[in-house]
Protein backbone atom coordinates (compact mmCIF):
# COMPACT_ATOMS: atom_id res chain seq x y z
CA UNK A 1 0.00 0.00 0.00
CA UNK A 2 1.39 3.35 -0.99
CA UNK A 3 0.36 6.75 0.27
CA UNK A 4 0.37 9.58 -2.25
CA UNK A 5 -0.41 13.05 -0.89
CA UNK A 6 -3.74 12.55 0.82
CA UNK A 7 -4.87 9.55 -1.25
CA UNK A 8 -4.28 5.92 -0.53
CA UNK A 9 -3.69 3.63 -3.46
CA UNK A 10 -3.35 -0.11 -3.92
CA UNK A 11 -0.95 -1.42 -6.52
CA UNK A 12 -2.48 -4.65 -7.80
CA UNK A 13 -0.61 -7.40 -9.58
CA UNK A 14 -1.85 -8.34 -13.04
CA UNK A 15 -3.68 -11.50 -11.95
CA UNK A 16 -5.65 -9.63 -9.28
CA UNK A 17 -6.53 -6.86 -11.74
CA UNK A 18 -7.60 -9.39 -14.37
CA UNK A 19 -9.80 -11.27 -11.90
CA UNK A 20 -11.51 -8.09 -10.69
CA UNK A 21 -11.93 -6.61 -14.17
CA UNK A 22 -13.43 -9.84 -15.49
CA UNK A 23 -16.06 -9.75 -12.75
CA UNK A 24 -16.89 -6.12 -13.55
CA UNK A 25 -17.08 -6.80 -17.29
CA UNK A 26 -19.51 -9.64 -16.61
CA UNK A 27 -21.77 -7.32 -14.61
CA UNK A 28 -21.44 -4.62 -17.28
CA UNK A 29 -22.55 -7.06 -19.96
CA UNK A 30 -25.51 -8.14 -17.87
CA UNK A 31 -26.54 -4.51 -17.36
CA UNK A 32 -26.39 -3.89 -21.11
CA UNK A 33 -28.60 -6.95 -21.52
CA UNK A 34 -31.11 -5.51 -19.07
CA UNK A 35 -31.13 -2.23 -20.98
CA UNK A 36 -31.95 -4.14 -24.17
CA UNK A 37 -34.69 -6.04 -22.37
CA UNK A 38 -36.31 -2.76 -21.28
CA UNK A 39 -35.97 -1.31 -24.78
CA UNK A 40 -37.58 -4.46 -26.21
CA UNK A 41 -40.41 -4.45 -23.64
CA UNK A 42 -39.40 -7.72 -21.99
CA UNK A 43 -41.63 -9.24 -19.34
CA UNK A 44 -41.04 -7.72 -15.87
CA UNK A 45 -40.12 -10.96 -14.02
CA UNK A 46 -37.56 -11.77 -16.72
CA UNK A 47 -35.91 -8.38 -16.19
CA UNK A 48 -36.01 -8.78 -12.41
CA UNK A 49 -34.23 -12.13 -12.67
CA UNK A 50 -31.49 -10.51 -14.72
CA UNK A 51 -31.18 -7.70 -12.17
CA UNK A 52 -30.75 -10.38 -9.51
CA UNK A 53 -27.92 -11.89 -11.59
CA UNK A 54 -26.21 -8.48 -11.76
CA UNK A 55 -26.51 -8.07 -8.00
CA UNK A 56 -24.94 -11.50 -7.57
CA UNK A 57 -22.08 -10.61 -9.94
CA UNK A 58 -21.40 -7.38 -8.04
CA UNK A 59 -21.54 -9.21 -4.71
CA UNK A 60 -18.94 -11.66 -6.04
CA UNK A 61 -16.78 -8.70 -7.06
CA UNK A 62 -17.16 -7.17 -3.59
CA UNK A 63 -16.21 -10.43 -1.87
CA UNK A 64 -13.08 -10.81 -4.00
CA UNK A 65 -12.03 -7.20 -3.51
CA UNK A 66 -12.73 -7.36 0.24
CA UNK A 67 -10.68 -10.56 0.56
CA UNK A 68 -7.73 -8.98 -1.22
CA UNK A 69 -8.06 -5.79 0.82
CA UNK A 70 -7.97 -7.63 4.14
CA UNK A 71 -5.12 -9.93 3.10
CA UNK A 72 -2.95 -7.08 1.84
CA UNK A 73 -3.87 -3.54 2.90
CA UNK A 74 -5.29 -4.28 6.34
CA UNK A 75 -2.59 -6.81 7.24
CA UNK A 76 0.20 -4.48 6.07
CA UNK A 77 -1.21 -1.53 8.00
CA UNK A 78 -1.55 -3.58 11.18
CA UNK A 79 2.03 -4.82 10.85
CA UNK A 80 3.11 -1.17 10.70
CA UNK A 81 1.06 -0.33 13.79
CA UNK A 82 -1.58 1.61 11.84
CA UNK A 83 -5.02 0.61 13.10
CA UNK A 84 -6.89 3.12 10.94
CA UNK A 85 -7.62 0.32 8.46
CA UNK A 86 -9.77 -1.45 11.06
CA UNK A 87 -12.07 1.57 11.46
CA UNK A 88 -12.15 1.98 7.70
CA UNK A 89 -13.00 -1.71 7.22
CA UNK A 90 -15.82 -1.56 9.79
CA UNK A 91 -17.24 1.52 8.04
CA UNK A 92 -17.12 -0.19 4.63
CA UNK A 93 -18.70 -3.40 5.97
CA UNK A 94 -21.53 -1.39 7.50
CA UNK A 95 -22.18 0.22 4.09
CA UNK A 96 -22.03 -3.15 2.31
CA UNK A 97 -24.49 -4.74 4.73
CA UNK A 98 -27.28 -2.19 4.33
Amino acid sequence: MEKDCCKRVKIRDESEKKKLLNRLKKAEGQIRGIQRMVEEDAYCPDILLQVSAVNSALNSFNKELLKEHVKSCVVNDLKQGDEQSIDELVFVLQKLMK
